[in-house]
């Protein structure tokens, strides 16, 4: 039946509005939020202005770190499975049409963990074979593997220089150092072809024991890392490779450590205990001066804390309360907690992804 008169052009209007309402409570905001939960395996696309979930996507079994590509476009999410683990994947997400691509087959790797992308790669710890990997998008490929003898190797950073690296290994209580340096010909003439070589040249720092979540400062001197068995935070100086300090603080079970964006504070959280029959401690969050050292404050988010990320113009932070089921949102100026977003089913790995 054909309609007639003012009903016509009011449906269609109707219509236009209904799609277009769809199509924004659809759409993954340019800047976006991305918040792992573990128990509910799946990946949370966030709108940082109004914190509100714009989609959830599966994120694989046992969800641990997330990162997102340099254009945006995709996140890769580490599938753990514990330092013995018989996982070897990294789920893939499209964050454009807010899906699970196929994950990237690590094939003999296992138990990947931390993860960073520089130079157009991501990088991926692998704990149960004590080595960083590679992965190329472009080839689809892992073009690059590098053991690091130690035990339980587990967050990584790469300088985006792409010359050196840094990564915890938590059972080792070690922070290893790896830099690409000029090789030496040890007395048996000129390298092969000429010219200058360079190869990877690891050094362990022995820190405290259970260091896992640390951060190198934003002038690139320093290496903080928190040591969860021991109560303290270790500070490496990156160019001599040695510990300057070694603080006690008030956080139990330090899970992750992180600069803000000034380099001004630092930033360590506490999963609330450690070890079996460990009291649970009313701090999960405690920040520091960097300049001086020493904390000043000590904040309770209602449960172990886990995962922290700053925001990306250092006005507050976000910080994975995984026992409390949310994010807290800490502003960075009143160091005061001033919102959360909840119920999340064990918040832990986040990232920011910005299109491009």
């Amino acid at each position: 039946m054909e309609l007639r008169g003012v009903f016509k052009p009011m449906i269609r209007c109707l219509g236009s509005f209904l799609l277009m309402g769809f199509s924004a409570a659809a759409q993954t905001p340019s800047k976006t939020l991305l918040i792992l939960e573990k128990n509910g395996t799946q990946l949370d696309l966030i709108d940082p202005a109004s914190l509100k979930i714009v989609a959830k996507v599966p994120a694989g079994q046992d969800p641990h770190e997330v990162i997102a590509s340099s254009d945006g476009k995709l996140a890769y999410i580490t599938n753990y499975g514990g330092a013995q683990s018989s996982l070897h994947m990294i789920s893939v997400v499209d964050l454009v049409a807010q899906k699970a691509l196929a994950p990237i087959d690590l094939g003999a790797l296992h138990g990947a963990h931390g993860l960073d992308f520089a130079g157009g790669e991501l990088y991926f710890t692998a704990e149960t074979n004590k080595v960083i990997g590679r992965y190329n998008p472009s080839t689809k490929e892992i073009d690059w593997v590098m053991g690091t003898g130690q035990d339980r190797t587990h967050m990584v950073w790469v300088a985006p220089s792409l010359d050196k690296i840094v990564t915890s290994n938590v059972s080792s209580a070690t922070i290893s150092i790896i830099e690409l340096v000029l090789q030496s010909n040890m007395g048996f003439g000129p390298p092969p072809g000429g010219g200058n070589q360079r190869a990877w040249e690891v050094t362990d720092v022995q820190v405290g024991r259970g260091s896992e979540g640390f951060d190198v400062s934003p002038d690139g001197k320093e290496i903080w890392t928190g040591n969860a068995q021991d109560g303290t935070v270790s500070i490496i100086d990156f160019a001599s490779k040695k510990i300057i300090q070694t603080s006690p603080i008030s956080v139990k079970g330090a899970n992750r450590l992180k600069f803000t964006p000034d380099g001004k504070l630092v930033l360590v959280s506490g999963l609330g205990m450690f070890g079996p029959g460990a009291a649970p401690s009313a701090t999960n969050l405690v920040v520091l001066d960097a300049a001086s050292r020493r904390e000043v404050k000590q904040l309770s988010l209602g449960g172990g804390a886990a995962g922290i990320l700053m925001d990306l113009d250092g006005s507050r932070a976000f910080v994975a309360v995984s026992g409390g089921n949310k994010v807290a949102i800490v502003d960075l100026k009143s160091l005061t907690v001033t919102g959360e977003i909840a119920p999340l089913g064990q918040p832990d790995g986040m990232a920011w992804a910005v299109r491009k």
